[in-house]
């Protein structure tokens, strides 16, 4: 079955690029320019908000980085990356508390968004170093987000911390910072980084 990544190299598509990496099937990459292939008429008959990443997966469209490696996870089961069906209450809590008020939260701080104490209620995170307390309270008793073992949570869930780790926005907790390490091993992580790196050099 045909699988196309549509991506570009600066962008959240490096979740879904270290995704297809650990699902290990092949797949065709298409690199988009923001200003241009992004916005015009084919891309946008894929995704109509002219965002990456995007997957066409024998004429299925899946985007948003969180559906994707759902996805990929369901699609692909040989590579092991989805818990069984009657243990997925972690890795479906956290893979979208992450895609949800994690995400919302981190982009606020990065905007420089001050969320009053009233408007707390109203935020689906509450405040920042609420979102960060719970999600570093539940690491520091397990290695990953759900069943024991590495799955597409790690994948979605991590890349949000090793992307506020490196852009200084996430502080420092020791959970976080085991956790990312057994993720920096991972040869798919290493694979999909080293792809993007050399996109972006020849851009």
């Amino acid at each position: 079955m045909a699988l196309t990544f549509y991506t570009n190299p600066q962008s959240r598509g490096r979740i879904a690029r270290w995704m297809l990496e650990e699902v290990g099937a092949p797949y065709e990459t298409v690199v988009l320019d923001y200003a241009t292939t992004m916005k015009g008429d084919d891309y946008r008959a894929i995704n109509p908000m002219g965002k990456v990443p995007a997957i066409v997966h024998d004429g299925r469209v899946v985007t948003e980085g969180a559906a994707i490696c759902a996805y990929l996870a369901d699609a692909f089961p040989q590579a092991g990356l989805a818990p069984p069906t009657d243990d997925r209450a972690d890795y479906y809590r956290w893979m979208f508390f992450a895609a949800g008020p994690f995400e919302h939260a981190a982009i606020d701080r990065a905007r420089k968004i001050e969320v009053t104490p009233e408007q707390s209620r109203m935020v689906g995170y509450g405040t920042l170093d609420t979102a960060i307390d719970a999600l570093a309270g539940f690491l520091d008793e397990r290695e990953y987000i759900a069943a024991g073992r590495f799955t597409a949570a790690d994948v979605y869930v991590g890349s949000h911390l090793l992307w506020g780790s490196q852009f200084g926005w996430l502080p420092q907790r020791p959970a976080f910072d085991a956790y990312m390490a057994r993720l920096r091993e991972r040869p798919a992580y290493v694979r999909g980084g080293e792809i993007d790196d050399a996109l972006m050099a020849g851009q």
